[in-house]
């Protein structure tokens, strides 16, 4: 499995900003649609937003008008922008570049405080 290289998690406010970023192996990234998914305590992991290579983009509901992902072909780079941050998305947040095989990154702590 070829490693995905996570940054941005960190604790903020409800309320707040943070934006996350993801880089893939350009060989991958080229190909594969890209993705962010989360898993909170207790839960099982979700998906959160998805990206392909033209630049189509998919959210769950929880997260729609509030977080935008993107992508930076110039640096095989995806991002998720989040605002208005709420306590429940508290979570371990996962890069994802799904192809023929899946890649995942180690994933990044978000918490946001009430």
């Amino acid at each position: 499995q070829v490693p995905l290289v996570e940054s941005g998690g960190g604790l903020v406010q409800a309320g707040e900003s943070l934006r996350l970023s993801c880089a893939c192996p350009g060989g991958i990234f080229r190909i594969n649609q890209m993705g962010w998914y989360r898993q909170a305590p207790g839960k099982q992991r979700e998906l959160v937003a998805t990206i392909t290579t033209g630049g189509y983009t998919n959210y769950a509901d929880s997260v729609k008008g509030r977080f935008t992902i993107s992508r930076d072909n110039a640096k095989n780079t995806v991002y998720l922008q989040m605002n208005s941050l709420k306590p429940e998305d508290t979570a371990v947040y996962y890069c994802n570049s799904r192809g023929i095989n899946d890649y995942w990154g180690q994933g990044t702590q978000v918490t946001v405080s009430s």
